[in-house]
């Protein structure tokens, strides 16, 4: 079974439609969204309307929480909170009543669980992209999936755990053991943060126990004009042509 895991497409709409064109193309069973469908961009509801479409699940990101009403984003940077006050206005009541029907997480039949932060108290959104913060899932360790992929850092960090340690395994082509538990972020569609300014997305194969990461690039420019043409800070615009 192939599975297509993306996250974090953060209203980029260019990005997203590079994504999906790249899945079909490369067809998969089924397909998982890690949340964050709006925030940051230009184009939430044209988002929300493709992911609804595209996905089989889509679990709730921070982002989502806050433009829905579920979590308080009063502690957020002013730009951010004027992003997402914004796309709470632009966000047509469809796509509002998916965002806030949303799980926290999905532990899938293929026994692994998708979710935006980490598993323990999903509705925190804690990250999980330093090795000390791997550490910390340790004594959670026979509660966890054999594998968690995650999104939220932005990030394609990776990490191997044991009952007493955890160790970075972060690249470009992961194969996953039986005797260990994984942590895996699949990076962003839409604001990736690694220095590779294109939209990332995965493909996990369930008989191999791999998956792979694919980087496409997208219209960055076009992205950027929608954005200065919108109320949002020109500063967000200038984080994708830098991938930070």
């Amino acid at each position: 079974m192939k599975i297509g895991l993306f996250s974090d497409i953060h209203s980029n709409f260019n990005a997203l439609q590079v994504v999906i064109d790249f899945y079909k193309e490369h067809p998969c069973d089924e397909y998982l969204c890690l949340g964050d469908v709006v925030g940051y961009g230009p184009q939430p509801d044209e988002c929300c309307n493709t992911v609804r479409d595209f996905a089989n699940v889509t679990i709730l990101g921070n982002h989502d929480a806050a433009v829905c009403g579920r979590m308080n984003y009063a502690y957020y940077y002013e730009a951010a909170r004027n992003v997402l006050d914004y796309h709470a206005r632009l966000l047509s009541p469809e796509n509002m009543a998916w965002l806030k029907q949303m799980p926290y997480l999905h532990k899938h039949q293929e026994g692994f669980t998708i979710c935006h932060g980490s598993p323990i108290e999903p509705q925190e959104f804690n990250y999980v992209f330093f090795i000390e913060q791997a550490m910390q899932l340790l004594p959670k360790y026979a509660e966890l999936d054999h594998i968690t992929f995650i999104g939220h850092s932005h990030l394609t960090k990776a990490f191997a755990l044991t009952p007493t340690n955890a160790t970075d395994i972060t690249a470009n082509t992961l194969t996953f053991e039986s005797d260990k538990k994984y942590f895996v972020t699949v990076g962003s569609v839409g604001q990736p943060r690694d220095y590779d300014n294109r939209a990332c997305c995965t493909i996990y194969d369930t008989d191999l126990k791999k998956l792979q990461y694919f980087r496409l690039p997208y219209n960055i420019e076009d992205t950027v004009k929608k954005l200065f043409a919108s109320e949002i800070t020109y500063n967000f615009g200038k984080r994708l042509y830098l991938g930070i």
